[in-house]
């Protein structure tokens, strides 16, 4: 019997460590939400209790709108657009980052421009029903952004130039495309050299699979004097010489520039970068 009792007692110590999520301080649990998927606030957390919701409606809550996760596969585009239209309505101008695969169109970054005066990061990834005009009057109304991510978009240089005469805080640019110079397109510098003259002040650059030449290439070496990274793997057209390899290297912290198969001159040229640091270049 006296077993028994404690048992009950332990258990009673066990329960009465639990949390009580209802009892902590508004902005962490503000702070909390802020983590999730914009879909998952949406669809679920505004739901869990009267105090949830009301934190839900502080526009502060919306600041970031990130819409990349599995959960999105459960919907089809347009209700995604819907949902993303609701979250950026609901941030009342405080938005400073937007994260969004697949699905973006033109009509919601116009939305998302009425609301991002203040926006600091965008990335559109695969997001392919973006026309390029879209874009274009968008970022001419986001005179803040920082980073900017607009791979496998179907954008084409008219949407860069746009870009980088619009946005002089402009720092990170990730371009990355498919690789056409695979499918019979010739090489095409034009990119480069808008870079080039629009984003003298950018200092990460991805633009892997590029169908840019050693002019490009030389191109933003000239006119981006500030870049930190730059990312040119896969520009098969490139046919670095040593000395435009060891300017590479003397002028940019990081550069990778190898392509596969990687041989033995590829290794050699840049064994002075490590994993860590390719996985870095990667991401940016």
């Amino acid at each position: 019997m006296a077993s028994s009792l404690n048992v009950a007692k332990e258990a009673e110590g066990d329960s009465s460590t639990v949390p009580n999520w209802l009892e902590l301080p508004k902005e962490i649990t503000a702070n909390i939400l802020q983590r999730l998927d914009t879909i998952d606030i949406v669809k679920s957390a505004c739901q869990v209790c009267p105090l949830w919701w009301n934190l839900c409606k502080d526009p502060l809550v919306w600041r970031t709108i990130r819409m990349t996760s599995f959960s999105c596969s459960l919907y089809i585009h347009a209700e995604l657009v819907k949902i993303c239209h609701y979250a950026v309505e609901r941030s009342c101008g405080h938005l400073e980052e937007v994260d969004i695969e697949y699905f973006c169109t033109d009509q919601l970054l116009e939305c998302i421009t009425v609301n991002g005066s203040n926006l600091r990061r965008l990335r559109l990834l695969d997001c392919q029903q973006i026309s390029d005009i879209g874009f274009s009057e968008a970022v001419r109304k986001l005179p803040q952004l920082e980073e900017v991510d607009i791979s496998f978009c179907d954008l084409l240089k008219c949407s860069l130039d746009v870009l980088g005469r619009s946005c002089p805080l402009l720092k990170t640019l990730k371009f990355v495309t498919i690789g056409l110079e695979y499918f019979g397109y010739e090489h095409n510098d034009e990119e480069a050299f808008v870079i080039a003259e629009t984003m003298p002040g950018i200092r990460h650059l991805n633009i892997r699979g590029n169908m840019l030449t050693n002019d490009g290439l030389l191109a933003i070496l000239d006119g981006c004097p500030l870049l930190e990274s730059l990312n040119i793997a896969e520009c098969n057209n490139l046919r670095l010489s040593e000395g435009l390899r060891k300017r590479c290297r003397e002028q940019i912290k990081y550069v990778r520039m190898w392509t596969p198969p990687y041989d033995d001159e590829d290794v050699d040229h840049v064994s002075y970068q490590d994993s860590i640091l390719s996985a870095i270049l990667r991401s940016l």
